[in-house]
C-alpha cells in the first residue's frame, strides 16, 4: 500500500511538472511562465548533479582497478591523472585560459582527429566486407558514395583535383546527408514526444515508481 502511494505521488509530480512545461510553452501567463522557467532551471542543475555523479563514478571505478592492479590498470591511472590535472587546471585558470586551451588544442583536437582517421579506416573496411558478402546494387551504391566523399575530402597537391569529384561530395553533403540528418531529427523528436508523454500519463516511470 505505501510502494502504492509513493508510486502515485511520484507519477502526479512528474506530471505536473512535465504539464506546466508543456503548456507554458503555448500559454503567455506569467505564473505558468515562471513556473516552467523555474522547472527548466531546476533540470538543468539537476542534469549537472547526475554528470557530476556519473564523473564520481567513472573515477571510482577506475581507481578500483589501478588499486587492485587489474589488467589495464595503467590506461586507468593515465585517465585519473588527466582528469584530475585538467580540473584543476581548468577550475583554477578558466576555461578560456591559455593553458586551458593548451590542453584542448594539443591533446583533445588530436584525439578527436584520430578517431576520424579510424572511422574512415573501419568505413572502408566495412566496404570491402559488404561487397564480399552482399555484392548488390545498394553495397555499391554505399561503398561509391564513401570513395567520392573520402576524395572529396583529401587534400590533394598544388594542382591537381579530381574533375566533378569536389562538386559530388558537396551536393551529397547538402542533399543527400541533410534529407538523412533532417529524417533522423524527426525520427528522434517524435520518440522524444512519445516518451514525453507516457512518463507525463505514468505509463514509464523511469523516477523510481
Amino acid at each position: 500500500m505505501k510502494h502504492n502511494l509513493r508510486t502515485i505521488l511520484l507519477a502526479l509530480i512528474a506530471g505536473f511538472a512535465g504539464l506546466v512545461v508543456l503548456v507554458g510553452y503555448f500559454i503567455d501567463i506569467p505564473l505558468l511562465t515562471d513556473l516552467r522557467r523555474d522547472f527548466l532551471r531546476w533540470g538543468v542543475l539537476l542534469s549537472s548533479v547526475a554528470i557530476m555523479v556519473g564523473v564520481a563514478n567513472l573515477f571510482q571505478v577506475h581507481w578500483r582497478r589501478v588499486r587492485t592492479r587489474q589488467p589495464g590498470g595503467m590506461y586507468s591511472f593515465i585517465l585519473i591523472l588527466s582528469m584530475i590535472v585538467t580540473l584543476i587546471i581548468a577550475g583554477f585558470f578558466g576555461p578560456t585560459a591559455a593553458s586551458s586551451q593548451w590542453i584542448y588544442n594539443h591533446i583533445q583536437v588530436p584525439i578527436e582527429a584520430s578517431l576520424l582517421s579510424l572511422l574512415a579506416v573501419v568505413l572502408t573496411y566495412a566496404a570491402v566486407r559488404l561487397l564480399r558478402h552482399r555484392p548488390n546494387l545498394f553495397s555499391f551504391v554505399f561503398v561509391l558514395t564513401a570513395l567520392l566523399v573520402l576524395l572529396g575530402a583529401v587534400s590533394m597537391p598544388q594542382g591537381m583535383s579530381i574533375p566533378y569529384v569536389a562538386d559530388l561530395r558537396l551536393w551529397i553533403e547538402q542533399i543527400l546527408v541533410t534529407s538523412g540528418a533532417r529524417g533522423l531529427l524527426i525520427g528522434v523528436g517524435l520518440g522524444t514526444l512519445a516518451t514525453g508523454l507516457r512518463v507525463l500519463f505514468g505509463v514509464d516511470r523511469p523516477y523510481g515508481g
